[in-house]
C-alpha cells in the first residue's frame, strides 16, 4: 500500500518532532499494511516553509534510520504546498514534485475558503508542466457548503485526494459524509493518509478502505490503490466522469 501524503520526517511542520517519533510513525505504517510513503511536510505555509534540498536531505537520513533498524518501509521526498497566489515559487528550485520527477504536486487549500485566485493557478500550474492534486478538499468550509464549486475544479483536471481519517468519521459528520459524497460521484481519486503522528492523527488507511469496500465496492478499493502507484509513476490518474452531489429529496405528505 501506498500512503501519499504524510508528515513523517521529523522536525519540519506540525507532524514528527523527532527521529523517534518518525519511527514511531514508520512502525504504524508498517503495521497498516504500508510499504510506500511519500513525505510532504509543509511548504509555502504561513508558518513553515521546506525546499527541495531540504526534503531531499531530511528524506534520506530517515531512510538510512529505517533501513539500520529493519524497518521495511521506503520514504520518498515530496511537500504539501498552500495555494497562496504565488506562482513565481513553481517556477523555482525549491518546489518539485512527488518522487522528484511524477509531474504530480499535492496543493493545500485554506481551510476555509475558495481563493479568487485558485482556479486560474491551478491553470497555470498545470501550463507549468505539473499535475496537480488538491489534498483534503472535504476539510474545506466553503467546498462543503458549495459542492458545485468542486465539481468545477475536477472537470478543469484537478485530481483530488480525500483524507483516510474523514472517510472512516475521525474528522466529524459533515466531513465524513462529504468525503462519502466526494467518492460517490466522482469527485476524488486518492486516499492518503496525512498522517502526523501515531496518536490523535494517525493513519487510518486499512479501516478507510475497509469502509470504502463495504459501501462502494472492492473494485473501487483496487482503483484507488492503483491510482497511488499510477501516481508515482508520472502516468495517467484513471478518473471517471465527475458529477455533480445530487442530494436525496425527503417525502413530504402535503
Amino acid at each position: 500500500m501506498i500512503d501519499l501524503h504524510n508528515h513523517i520526517l521529523p522536525d519540519m511542520d506540525d507532524g514528527a518532532q523527532s527521529m523517534q517519533e518518525s519511527i514511531d510513525m514508520a512502525k504504524k505504517a508498517v503495521d497498516q499494511g504500508i510499504d510506500t510513503i511519500v513525505a510532504t511536510p509543509h511548504h509555502l505555509h504561513s508558518e513553515y516553509n521546506n525546499p527541495k534540498s531540504l526534503v531531499i536531505q531530511k528524506t534520506a537520513q530517515l531512510n538510512d534510520e529505517l533501513f539500520q533498524q529493519g524497518i521495511e518501509l521506503t520514504v520518498l521526498p515530496g511537500q504539501v504546498i498552500r495555494l497562496n497566489g504565488d506562482l513565481e515559487a513553481f517556477k523555482s528550485e525549491e518546489v518539485f514534485s512527488i518522487n522528484h520527477n511524477s509531474g504530480y504536486i499535492l496543493l493545500e487549500l485554506p481551510h476555509h475558503e475558495l481563493p479568487h485566485y485558485a482556479k486560474q493557478m491551478l491553470y497555470d500550474i498545470q501550463l507549468l508542466g505539473y499535475k496537480p492534486i488538491l489534498v483534503h478538499p472535504e476539510r474545506n468550509k466553503f467546498l462543503r457548503q458549495q459542492p458545485n464549486e468542486l465539481y468545477n475544479l475536477v472537470r478543469n483536471g484537478a485530481i483530488t485526494q480525500v483524507t483516510a481519517a474523514s472517510i472512516v468519521g475521525k474528522l466529524g459528520r459533515d466531513i465524513q459524509k462529504f468525503s462519502h459524497q466526494m467518492i460517490e460521484f466522482n469527485l476524488t481519486h486518492l486516499v492518503a493518509s496525512n498522517a502526523h503522528d501515531t496518536k490523535k492523527r494517525g493513519f487510518f488507511m486499512k479501516e478507510a478502505y475497509s469502509k470504502i469496500e463495504k459501501k462502494f465496492g472492492t473494485d473501487l478499493v483496487y482503483q484507488l490503490m492503483e491510482n497511488a502507484h499510477v501516481v508515482l509513476k508520472g502516468e495517467m490518474v484513471y478518473t471517471d466522469p465527475p458529477e455533480r452531489i445530487r442530494t436525496k429529496k425527503r417525502l413530504g405528505i402535503f
